[in-house]
């Protein structure tokens, strides 16, 4: 499957709140209506929260500050989102969402690229990030370093970096982890241009879950803070950890038809 990835920054004249109001209840439901028309075989809204932790993870790395949210959309593959941008009613639905957008999303701060997954720890379980479960999701979408061409940095990721947080994820509390890297193909300026999104696609990024309840998360734990020492440490071989962003969030599922 592909997904296409797109992290959001509200317009300066709304709270986090009436951005995420907004979004969840006119925005959602406009997607979902369209999801025949687009072919859409999931879509999800990623919320961010307000949880010291998040300015724990930002520090650690000295990243950018979080932002307020991320739209991520499934289809079947390449072919298939092409053939949607192709016809009239998926061009003309697409044109109603970027309508729609334009009531609260700031373009000129947002990010949009492609992407496919390369699960790491995957339990056959689905886990997912609901506003009243007791499960969080961390999304860090990053740059990689000048002294390497994407390929090479996506190669790291994968052979070095994956088996690294594989090795400690149950000391990090990680019950599931995925990495999604970016894929390079000029259908991601169809879906761009029109909202003249301007800042870099980002390499990739990496989700995983936790268990935030008490006994079971491990942020503050001294296992938990050597895990996260290491993957930070190792994370400065391929990441310009200035340049990304991570952070807490919930899942709001709209549409799954997978």
């Amino acid at each position: 499957m592909i997904r296409l990835e797109y992290v959001l920054r509200r317009l300066s004249n709304l709270s986090l709140e009436d951005f995420q109001d907004y979004w969840h209840n006119t925005h959602g439901p406009l997607v979902a209506k369209h999801q025949t028309n687009l072919k859409i075989l999931k879509y999800v809204q990623l919320h961010t929260i307000s949880d010291p932790v998040n300015d724990a993870m930002r520090k650690s790395r000295g990243a950018m500050k979080a932002y307020d949210g991320v739209e991520e959309f499934w289809w079947e593959n390449l072919e298939e989102l092409e053939t949607v941008l192709s016809s009239e009613e998926g061009a003309k639905a697409f044109e109603d969402l970027i309508d729609d957008e334009r009531a609260f999303i700031d373009f000129s701060g947002s990010n949009m690229w492609l992407a496919m997954e390369l699960p790491q720890i995957n339990p056959l379980e689905e886990i997912i990030a609901t506003e009243k479960s007791t499960f969080n999701k961390s999304y860090f979408c990053f740059h990689h370093i000048p002294q390497l061409s994407l390929e090479e940095a996506q190669l790291y990721w994968r052979m070095n970096h994956g088996p690294i947080v594989r090795s400690y994820a149950q000391a990090a509390g990680i019950l599931r982890y995925i990495q999604v890297h970016r894929v390079d193909v000029e259908l991601t300026d169809k879906l761009r241009d029109p909202r003249g999104i301007v800042e870099q696609p980002f390499t990739g990024h990496a989700e995983a879950w936790f268990d935030r309840t008490e006994g079971k998360a491990r942020f503050g734990t001294p296992e938990g803070r050597k895990a996260f020492d290491i993957f930070i440490e190792d994370e400065r071989n391929f990441i310009d950890l200035p340049r990304g962003a991570t952070w807490l969030c919930k899942e709001h599922v709209f549409v799954d038809r997978r």
